[in-house]
């Protein structure tokens, strides 16, 4: 009881409550000793007045502090009672959704009515290996447990599950079971674990019915013993059953079913295999229909019946065996629906009853027996015997006790079938049983069923009485405390009530053998022995057919009908007799099994009707139930005494099956009931709460004074409890821990909130001081800034005073003078203007004087040039006119055959099909131009010198003739036609400026034109650009993410294979040593073998392990359904390396045709662009002709003038026609170059063309077979080569497009330049060679012509060098054809690979290929060169194995190793593999690499837990491989070598496939390295990570429980952060040590940190009591120091430092603020590397540690859970650790000279020889 003193205001204590059992009140008032009422405070607000007991004034309980509520251990709470475990019960399961909680030694699990997801593979491996109170409690964490005692002691363990129909029995005991299957195999490779889950529906189909608590209710107590091996593997199972609940097959209440499997034959009647049982629904059959509920809802029948069947299938009942258990069942439906008719005391059955007729023909009976004998029963007397009718209500109890007889018979069998199935061949080390069995039931009527189910739960109670009792015996003696007897309630009592000597059921059994026994004379026997004289048992008041029991749950009224009726369980023996006449096989196997005499077996699996001893089986179904039962109770009280037993109490929540929701009073019905209660009783009486000294001391540090602490944690904490405790009584130290009475703790809480709140008050009195101080302050200085801005304001005003004074003073001064200078100069002023006046007037007269006389002369001059302008203007427009009309009638009709010429396609299609020649005839009609034009300026020059002479000749006849008045008429008439032609002329000159004009608008318009097609085709090629890098960025991501799947599957395929090798291995070794065995058995009895078996003995020994397999094959001593499995298996494995390789083929095949069909796109721009310019090409031939003709008028004009002979150099018309000429020249050359211009893009479009289809070509010759082998694409990177060469294809054509426009862009203006400085020496030099020009253009012309067939020529040569390598690969790999005794022609063999090696084969080879190719291949073979032979080791080859044994069996990392150089073993490895490759000798290459692979697998087999040796070898293993690469020859690998290295690369050989295993072993030594340091890493992370106080005085741990008493192992050395980094940096030396990869290191180190993010945020995931604000700042520092670790080291790139991103937002989502919406918002943004699932998890195991934290409310839960609820991710709760990354393997050439090694002498290599 509570001191009194802790009942003060403001405390909280618990009231009952008719409604809600308990409900909460607070004090308002201090209560003193003496008072007999309680002032309280109710929750919903209501003031009550408690009344106390007035007997001892009984106070209420106290209610626990705030921070002990939701506990993972009710035995942690400092107050232990009823209203406490109910409330922390109801808190674990409605709010934070948790449905387990220990209870000491017991897991109370609630049956939430919903699934959920914490019982996946994932949540096994996190309990696995934990010990139970290290997680939250769970079903795995007591089966764990159950699995490691059994491993530590060598002792069987029970867990015993229990509980009231539909709190979860049966689902919690199926989840230890497969808790089981997981965590320990099997040791063959049947798979045991699939059998023993597989019998889960076969009970439950045919033990498991809907009742109206449960829908999956199960009817009978089962208990299954999981048998395991010396190694802890399971070999089997068996199981007994327990009180079959057989009066479910004929009679059902409202809203329950029958069996299952009843409903699932009916819902499957409709299959054709069923048609001959004549089924129909379940409503047709009177067993199926009497509950009115034959459907559940959420079930298929039909589809349960198929797995049923599967379940069948899969422990080996065959499909005939399964379809006669159904014709059993379904004749136990037509044999309950056979109807009775009554006459009197006699009976019969009408003949035309179908479901009799239908029964027999099932049972394979007659009918007419059968039917007579349902009626009718046979009675004996001394002489003589007789049938008697039996009455209608005799013959129906009698037909139903038949049924109930056949299915308890052929449940027996079943159950048989299956221990049958699950029985293993190896003997059984120990076992693991599950006993799911019903709990205490009371209903309104309670009969003979709960009678005896109740009994056996008084044996259970009292079982677990005594083992609680016996383990707080032992933890007190444990401790050294004296040891004082527990009042524990006993039930002996009413055990002995019911099974002793004249109990219960021995009076029951003697009223049965009573011939006129009955119900009521039982009941009145009953009363006359037990009334009064057991405290136990009672009688109602109101009934005399009736007893009371009061078990130790609560007391029971039993109805005494039928119970003599169901313990005789009698069935006529005629009828058994016409059963076991039968034809049916099955049915008389299940009537013989009688008749045999029953071992222990089938005791335990009957568990009914298998109890008799042997002798007395004929008779054995008239023995009665009661002592069957209780005999077989006996038994299982025998097997769980001689085990260790957990316990799992199942709770049902509710009656109406609503998820989440707890009726109080169900609950506390239910908690005494199970033992629950009563373990806390049985805890409070004694010391239930228990600290660690160092717990204690970090709790209640606080209130220690400085000078309490001392060095030794022991003495401290007894000092302080001494001081704070006065009552010796309340605590007892131990030697370890300190063990509290109840109430304790709370008080100690009390004291150090109060502490808390004291120091809380003192900081934050000292805070508001320094607050008010700091404001003090603040408002002084603001007091003297006031004043000292005040005072400077006034200084101020003074100043501007002073200074407007003195403004004034000056101001007076300067107005003064200015208004004396102001006088002065008006006067000086009117003076000067007196002046002014007079001299402008008279300058003004002159002025106008001389402008008259100069507007006259303009006015002149105006009038003169109007008249002239007039008459130039009417002349100018007349001409304008004129030629407006006649160039009109010209448009017009050109317009008109424009338009005619643009319709006609046929045109386009003419001057498309002949453009080259139109632009060359284009070209030669130019340069004819030109020279006409140079003819006519000749001409000109000459008509200008002969003009200039005749003009002399006629100024001299001029002067001689002018008296002439002939001469003179003549002259004027020539004069006046000469002008009528130079009018014409300058017509002519007119218009041909205008076409001029028109055309250099045209020119511009089309290069304005031109200007835009190049701007939109450099957007499309910009576009195109841009399409394509973004379309191989998608293909780059995409191809990373499948090539790390590709190796993350193969990489687990290789594991598998190796550990199926290393199975086989282990196998054959042992069948080994058992043939040498019996072999040595052998040579002493028949010594005359003894030659021929040694000789074997030695080639055993000298074999290998699959040689050994295939000579025992051979013999007939192998197991060959071993070899036909483990054959199995690798088909299996290829089949899925075929489709992996498919797939890989069939994603290739994608890219290229995304590829191509981009190209096509491409092709389809440039088709067009080659339209348009085609287009535009006859737009300037067009421009070209009109050119021509303007160009033919003005030859025209010209020639008219020069028959004038008047035109004259210097003449306007002359100078005019030839600016003309010269502007017509200059546009004609500028559109040669535009044609020019046109061709070329012509020609580069064609050649682009080409190139196209070359690279087609190429990429379907390159394309890589489909049939690759998956090793091949793996191997060095190929797939990513391959990856890489469709990027550099489509780069490719991207760079061909752009080079092609550069190239075009550089020829243009190169042609450019050649065309201006020819023009330019053209018009220099005298045109006498009128073809150069020509010339020159054909010259450019052949010049791209061919420039475009040199590259058409590379191309080809690309092409077919492509072809030649792929030919020489596939020449290389096919065998040669040899003739046979060919000395000069040999084929050496490597690794599988044939290649030829003389020159006849090359020879051979080559010509084959030619045959295939246009081009002929070169000799395949290796040719033999003179290389330096140095830098290689020779040996003997009998040393081969010494040589092994030195450098690998013997060679320790940690001895001689530590001096050598780092890979020297793989260095010595490989020079000796030189030398064999040098001397050309195959067989000893092949021996040493296969000798040397199996060397290394032997020495990781052997020391694979060392660390070292993994490592070490690990980095040898990649040497050797990077040796092989870089001294192969090939040119990516030859690449980083020196001159010296390559010339010592290998000659003979190609050792493909061996870099092929080579990298398949470094794949499984790292997985090997990475299991070693997980192996060394796991125990420590929890711990290290979480447990330990790595921030001293932060953290303050709650109370603990009992749970830790429970621990499996012993406490051993705590772990610390520390030591998880300085195990790292032993990892990462050693790795370092070794020279290992770094990449290899960087990625090791990644795997580590994934494993330690992993576990640990699993075991915060899964702990409640880590999930506080003080545990999310350790886990912060605990992350920075780790990262730092890795700046230390220098591997944080690569991935490193992200993997620790989850664990990073865990510690932040427990550190942030949890209130308001907005808080909500923040944690969804912030935790974007954890789950949805994560989230809430961590919210909901959020658990204060102090009492100033708050919890997480239910609101601020939901709106977490809506912000959350869009994202799409993965529903699993736990990261997976074991989780492997994908390793990839870089290539590490080496610097080191060969020749230069020098070999140690501590390896004792003398044999070696260097060269």
């Amino acid at each position: 009881m509570a001191s009194p003193t802790l009942y003060s205001k403001y405390a909280r204590v618990w009231i009952s409550d008719p409604v809600e059992v308990w409900v909460s009140a607070e004090l308002t008032k201090d209560y003193s000793p003496g008072d007999t009422a309680l002032q309280l405070l109710i929750e919903d607000g209501t003031e009550l007045e408690y009344k106390l007991e007035p007997k001892g004034n009984v106070l209420p309980p106290l209610r626990n502090p705030d921070i002990l509520v939701g506990e993972n251990d009710l035995t942690a709470l400092s107050y232990l009672h009823e209203p406490a475990v109910l409330h922390n019960l109801r808190v674990r399961f409605i709010d934070s959704k948790l449905i387990y909680t220990y209870c000491g030694i017991i897991l109370v699990a609630i049956n939430p009515y919903e699934p959920l997801p914490i019982y996946g593979a994932d949540i096994i491996n996190a309990y696995s290996g934990q010990n139970m109170g290290d997680m939250d409690p769970h079903i795995f964490s007591v089966a764990e447990e159950a699995y490691k005692q059994m491993a530590r002691d060598e002792r069987n363990q029970s867990i015993i599950v229990s509980g009231e129909s539909g709190a979860g029995k049966t689902v919690s005991a199926k989840y230890a079971m497969r808790y089981f299957v997981t965590v320990s195999g099997t040791s063959t490779e049947a798979s045991v674990e699939e059998r023993v889950l597989a019998s889960s529906p076969i009970m439950e189909a045919i033990g498991n019915a809907k009742t109206t608590r449960n829908d999956n209710s199960s009817r009978f107590g089962k208990y299954i013993e999981i048998g395991f091996d010396r190694k802890h593997r399971i070999i089997g199972a068996h199981m007994r059953t327990y009180l079959l609940e057989k009066s479910r097959v004929v009679f059902q209440a409202v809203e329950e079913r029958n069996y299952h499997i009843f409903y699932q034959l009916c819902a499957s009647a409709h299959l054709p295999e069923f048609s001959t049982l004549q089924l129909g629904s379940a409503g047709d059959f009177h067993c199926t229909n009497q509950g009115q509920s034959p459907i559940i809802d959420g079930v298929d029948d039909a589809q349960e019946m198929q797995a049923t069947r599967r379940a069948f299938s899969l422990l080996g009942i065959c499909e005939r065996q399964q379809m006669d258990v159904f014709q059993v069942l379904a004749a136990i439906l037509h044999l309950g629906s056979v109807e009775m008719t009554g006459r009197g005391s006699a009976s019969y059955v009408s003949a035309e009853n179908h479901n009799l007729s239908t029964f027999c023909e099932l049972m394979m009976v007659s009918r007419e027996p059968m039917a007579h004998w349902l009626c009718h029963k046979k009675l004996k007397t001394a002489t003589e015997t007789f049938s008697k009718p039996l009455a209608k209500a005799e013959a129906m109890d009698g037909r139903d006790a038949l049924a109930k007889l056949i299915y308890a018979r052929l449940f027996t069998w079943i159950v048989g079938q299956i221990n049958r199935a699950l029985r293993s061949s190896s003997q059984q080390h120990c076992f693991i049983g599950v006993l799911d069995i019903y709990g205490f039931e009371t209903f309104e009527l309670n009969s003979f069923e709960q009678f005896c189910i109740n009994y056996a739960n008084e044996k259970l109670q009292q079982q677990f009485n005594m083992h609680v009792f016996k383990l707080e015996q032992e933890e007190y003696l444990k401790e050294q405390i004296p040891w004082t007897l527990i009042d524990f309630y006993d039930n002996q009592p009413c055990i002995n009530l019911i099974e002793s000597k004249m109990g219960l059921l021995d009076l029951l059994d003697e009223e049965c053998m009573m011939p006129k026994g009955s119900d009521d004379s039982w009941a009145q026997k009953l009363y006359n022995t037990h009334l009064k004289k057991s405290i136990h048992f009672d009688k109602p008041r109101m009934s005399n057919k009736a007893f009371i029991i009061h078990h130790f749950a609560d007391r029971v009224e039993y109805q005494c009908d039928g119970f003599l009726e169901k313990n005789k369980d009698t069935v006529n023996e005629e009828q058994i007799n016409m059963l076991k006449s039968s034809q049916f096989a099955l049915l008389l196997e299940l009537f013989q099994e009688e008749e045999k005499t029953p071992g222990p077996s089938t005791i335990a699996a009957s568990g009914r009707t298998k109890m008799t001893r042997a002798g007395h089986s004929v008779r054995e179904h008239k023995k009665s139930v009661g002592l069957q039962f209780r005999n077989s109770l006996h038994l299982l009280m025998e097997t769980l005494n001689a085990t260790t037993p957990h316990y799992v109490r199942c709770i049902k929540p509710n009656d109406f099956k609503s998820p989440f929701m707890m009726e109080n009073t169900r609950a506390a019905q239910q908690l005494r009931a199970c033992g629950v209660l009563e373990t806390i009783r049985i805890s409070a009486t004694g010391f239930p709460s228990r600290w660690t000294y160092q717990e204690f001391f970090n709790r209640y540090r606080v209130l220690m004074k400085q000078k309490d602490v001392l060095s030794d944690r022991k003495l401290t904490c007894q000092n302080v409890v001494l001081q704070l405790i006065q009552d010796t009584d309340k605590y007892k130290f131990g030697k370890t821990k300190i063990f509290f009475r109840a109430g304790q703790v709370a008080y100690l809480e009390k004291l150090r909130a109060d502490k808390l709140r004291a120091a809380c008050v003192q900081i934050q009195k000292t805070i508001r001081c320094w607050l008010a101080r700091k404001k003090y302050l603040r408002v002084q200085r603001a007091v003297v800034t006031i004043q000292r801005y005040a005072r400077g304001q006034q200084a101020r005003a003074l100043c501007e005073a002073l200074r407007r004074t003195r403004a004034a003073v000056v101001l007076q001064k300067h107005r003064r003078m200015c208004a004396a200078r102001r006088l002065f100069l008006r006067q000086r002023d009117a003076a000067f203007l007196l002046q002014r006046l007079f001299r402008g007037h008279a300058a003004r007269l002159q002025y106008a004087q001389l402008r008259r006389e100069q507007k006259a002369v303009v006015v002149q001059r105006w009038v003169r040039g109007w008249l002239a302008r007039l008459h130039y203007k009417r002349s100018l427009r007349a001409v304008v006119y004129l030629q407006g009309c006649v160039r009109r009638t010209l448009a017009c009709r050109e317009l008109k055959r424009l338009r005619v010429e643009a319709r006609s396609v046929e045109h386009y299609k003419k001057l498309s099909v002949g453009m080259e020649n139109k632009i060359i005839q284009l070209q030669r009609r130019v340069d004819e131009q030109h020279k006409e034009n140079r003819e006519l300026s000749e001409h000109l020059s000459v008509v200008e010198s002969s003009g200039a002479a005749q003009l002399e000749t006629l100024q001299r006849h001029l002067e001689a003739l002018q008296g002439v008045q002939e001469d003179a008429r003549r002259l004027a008439d020539r004069v006046s036609v000469l002008e009528d032609e130079l009018g014409v002329a300058q017509q002519e000159l007119d218009r041909s400026k205008k076409v001029v004009a028109e055309l250099n608008e045209k020119n511009t318009m089309l290069k304005s034109e031109k200007d835009e097609l190049n701007r939109l085709i450099q957007e499309q090629d910009q576009q195109i650009t841009d399409k394509l890098e973004k379309t191989h960025q998608e293909y780059a991501e995409r191809l990373e993410v499948e090539l790390n799947e590709e190796r993350t599957r193969y990489q687990n395929l290789l594991t598998e294979h190796l550990r199926l090798e290393d199975q086989h291995a282990d196998l054959m070794s042992e069948r080994w040593a058992a043939t040498l065995a019996s072999r040595a058995d052998s040579l002493k009895t028949e010594p005359a073998h003894n030659s021929t078996e040694s000789e074997y003995s030695r080639e055993i020994k000298g074999s290998e392990v699959n040689e050994l397999a295939g000579e025992e094959e051979e013999k007939g001593g192998v197991d060959v359904v071993l070899l036909l499995k483990l054959q199995r298996r690798l088909a299996e494995l290829e089949e899925e390396r075929l489709l992996l390789q498919k797939e890989s083929d069939y994603r290739e095949e994608q890219v290229q045709q995304e590829c191509a069909k981009d190209l096509e796109d491409c092709r389809r721009t440039i088709g067009a662009e080659r339209d348009y310019e085609a287009q535009k090409r006859q737009e300037l031939e067009a421009e070209n002709k009109r050119l021509k003709k303007d160009l033919s008028e003005l030859r025209l004009a010209v020639s008219r003038g020069r028959g004038l002979r008047l035109t004259s150099p210097g003449a306007s018309a002359y100078n005019v026609l030839l600016e003309q000429l010269n502007s017509t020249s200059e546009e004609l050359d500028v559109r040669k170059e535009e044609v020019l211009l046109l061709r070329t893009q012509l020609v580069n479009l064609e050649a682009l063309k080409n190139k196209d289809a070359v690279s087609e070509g190429d990429s379907g010759h390159t394309s890589r077979s489909p049939t690759l082998d998956l090793r091949e694409l793996n191997e060095d990177g190929e797939l990513w080569m391959a990856y890489e060469g469709l990027k550099e294809t489509n780069k490719l054509l991207e760079s061909q497009l752009q080079s092609e426009r550069q190239v075009h862009t550089e020829e243009l203006e190169a042609l450019r330049v050649e065309l201006n400085a020819l023009r330019q020496e053209t018009l220099a030099a005298q045109p006498q060679d009128t073809h150069g020009n020509l010339a020159l253009q054909h010259e450019i012309g052949r010049i791209t012509r061919h420039n475009l067939e040199l590259m058409e020529q590379m191309d080809k040569q690309d092409k077919t060098i492509r072809k030649l390598k792929k030919q020489l690969k596939i020449h290389l790999k096919k065998p040669p054809e040899a003739s046979d005794g060919s000395a000069e022609c040999r084929v050496v063999a490597v690794g599988g690979s044939l290649k030829p090696n003389s020159a006849e084969a090359q020879e051979d080879a080559g010509q084959e290929d030619a045959g295939q190719e246009d081009v002929a291949l070169p000799a395949a073979g290796i040719v033999r060169k003179v290389r330096n032979c140095r830098g290689m080791l020779a040996y003997r080859k009998q040393d081969e194995s010494r040589l092994l044994r030195t450098l690998i069996t013997d060679l320790k990392p940690s001895g001689a190793a530590v001096s050598l150089l780092p890979d020297l073993p793989a260095y010595i490895l490989f020079m000796c593999l030189r030398h064999a490759d040098y001397t050309g000798d195959d067989r000893r290459v092949s021996t040493l690499l296969n000798s040397s692979i199996n060397c290394i697998k032997n020495v990781l087999k052997k020391r694979g837990d060392d660390f070292e040796t993994v490592s070490f070898w690990l980095a040898n293993t990649c040497r050797f491989l990077h040796c092989l690469k870089q001294y192969s020859g090939e040119e990516a690998y030859t690449k980083h070598n020196t001159p010296h290295q390559n010339e010592q690369c290998l000659l003979n050989f190609d050792l493909t496939e061996y870099r092929w295993v080579l990298s398949d072993l470094v794949i499984h030594i790292y997985q090997q390295l990475i299991k070693c340091m997980e192996h060394v890493l796991q125990p420590m992370i929890a711990v290290g990570m979480l447990e330990q106080d790595t921030i001293p005085g932060i953290l303050g741990l709650k109370p603990t429980g009992l749970r830790k008493r429970t621990s499996s192992f012993p406490e051993e050395g705590s772990y610390t952060l520390g030591s998880i980094i300085s195990q790292l940096d032993s990892f990462h030396s050693t790795l370092v040590q070794h020279a290992n990869d770094p990449d290899l290191i960087r990625q090791a180190v990644k795997q580590q940190f994934h494993i330690i993010c992993a576990v640990t945020l699993n075991n915060l995931l899964l702990r409640k009591d880590m999930c506080s604000w003080s545990k999310g700042l350790q886990i912060r520092y605990n992350v920075c120091q780790l990262e730092e670790w890795l700046m230390d080291k220098g591997v944080q790139g690569g991935g490193v430092k992200e993997t620790l991103e989850p664990l990073i937002q865990a510690a932040q989502l427990l550190q942030v603020k949890k209130k308001s919406v907005e808080d909500a918002e923040a944690i969804a943004t912030m935790c974007t590397a954890l789950t949805a699932a994560q989230i809430v998890k961590i919210l909901n195991l959020y658990t204060p540690v102090n009492e100033f934290e708050e919890r997480v409310s239910v609101s601020f839960m939901k709106s977490v859970q809506s912000l959350l609820k869009d994202r799409e991710e993965s529903p699993q709760l736990l990261m997976d650790s074991k989780t492997v990354f994908p390793v990839s393997l870089s290539f590490i050439p080496s610097s080191l000279a060969l020749e230069n090694l020098q070999i140690p002498p501590s390896l004792n290599l003398r044999f070696l020889s260097c060269l």
